[in-house]
């Protein structure tokens, strides 16, 4: 990204806009009713996000960058995420849907007259228009976790997209060889990295192999067929556990009627699809996956060597293809489609190597606990990356449909509690040279 002020206040207006559109088109779908309700303990009501989102926007914009009054300081702990568990928050004084729609239209007619003349250098806060790139991430964060809620949502369907496009893979091979070696891996210069993907450091990664596409539902099919849920052999003891204690039988959403495999998407019914990567995995049966089929899950220096390493030049890319931004040719992302497309697609992202799908369509589950990169500092509060440090979180890297182009980049680490199943979560596996 340029450092010319215009070109920074253009991109930043861009991605504040495109957010907010999604975000719009999140909520105007559904009745009030459905805004304010809790469509399960997991997640919280969409009025909530709503009103979340532009606290958010107005707390760092025209609080911490343009050092203006609060317009509404009585609320700022009704929407602390740390201070309120989603599953408390419907009991919270919420703002209602008219009001919550309000409070964020004027946020943002504020925060649009402070982009136009806030100074974008001299404090890290606002270099580059990091603080204007960190709040639209935030809310297409935001609206991951709304369409999030859309899913596990009960009744008719409420959003609407084309089916992605579907590229020939006759040939493709099954897996890459990623060579040994070092490389560089997170980053110390894209503008609007967040603080876990920073600083940009050296690994050595032995050689390895890694699929050339995420697990297909199809293949997937094949581990339940053979008694994956049933064999303690492939789960580790607190996956075992998870199996038991919620009897799991195949990846959420999932149910057999009629000697065929259904799913339910985002309000309608439809049969899996068996070239599809699998989706609404726990990272417990992933990894019970891997083992089944003799391999492993990557670590996290092994995806995005495999996504960024260019073995002609050894240099890292920001993606896959190279250092331009996604297309809806590269990679899908942005809820442009409501589902992953069929592995094997979207050959121009593929990275260097000739491996596919590493930004899009399904985050992948990762071996790896999400720690600090050495030299981390936090930045630019302590929530968002440093208190989830530690065994209790496993990252996921590459995004899915559902990430905003603003918020997903091959430095870009996910993480979460690996007996979560509701996200867009999928994986690839890999093996040692």
């Amino acid at each position: 990204m340029t450092a010319d002020p215009a070109a920074v206040r253009r991109s930043a207006l861009d991605a504040l806009t495109t957010a907010r559109s999604r975000t719009s088109a999140l909520t105007d779908c559904v009745e009030d009713s459905e805004l304010t309700a809790q469509h399960s303990p997991l997640m919280s009501p969409l009025v909530w996000d709503l009103a979340h989102i532009s606290n958010q926007e107005e707390q760092w914009l025209l609080r911490a960058v343009a050092g203006r009054e609060a317009m509404r300081p009585e609320i700022d702990s009704v929407y602390d995420a740390f201070e309120h568990p989603r599953a408390t928050r419907p009991s919270l004084p919420l703002l209602q849907p008219a009001e919550a729609r309000r409070y964020a239209s004027e946020v943002r007619g504020r925060v649009v007259d402070v982009l136009e003349s806030a100074p974008l250098h001299g404090r890290p806060l606002v270099d580059a228009g990091f603080a204007f790139g960190m709040i639209a991430q935030h809310e297409q964060q935001h609206d991951e976790t709304m369409l999030i809620t859309h899913q596990l949502r009960t009744g008719p369907a409420a959003l609407t997209a084309p089916a992605p496009p579907h590229a020939d893979s006759a040939g493709l091979a099954d897996e890459i060889l990623v060579p040994g070696g070092p490389f560089t891996m997170g980053t110390s210069d894209e503008p609007w990295a967040l603080d876990n993907e920073r600083p940009a450091h050296q690994r050595l990664v032995p050689a390895f192999h890694i699929d050339t596409t995420p697990v297909t539902n199809g293949a997937f099919l094949r581990f339940i067929e053979d008694g994956g849920y049933r064999d303690e052999r492939w789960w580790t003891e607190q996956g075992w556990d998870l199996v038991r204690g919620h009897e799991l039988a195949a990846p959420l959403f999932w149910h057999r009627e009629g000697g065929q495999w259904l799913r339910r998407r985002f309000g309608a019914v439809e049969p899996v699809a068996p070239d599809e990567p699998v989706l609404h995995v726990s990272w417990y049966e992933a990894d019970a996956y891997a083992r089944w089929a003799g391999r492993r899950l990557p670590s996290e220096a092994e995806w995005e060597k495999a996504a960024r390493h260019d073995p002609a030049t050894g240099r890292s890319h920001r993606y896959p293809w190279g250092d331009q931004d996604p297309t809806p040719e590269r990679a899908n992302l942005g809820q442009r489609h409501l589902g992953p497309a069929a592995a094997g697609s979207y050959p121009d992202g593929e990275s260097p190597l000739g491996v596919r799908q590493l930004i899009g369509d399904v985050w992948e589950w990762t071996s790896s606990d999400f720690l600090p990169y050495p030299g981390f500092v936090a930045f630019p509060y302590r929530e968002y990356s440093e208190v989830f440090f530690g065994p209790d979180h496993k990252v996921l890297r590459g995004g899915a449909f559902s990430v905003g182009e603003v918020a997903c980049r091959a430095t870009f680490r996910n993480w979460d509690l690996p007996v979560r199943r509701q996200i867009f979560s999928g994986f690839r596996t890999a093996r040692d040279a």
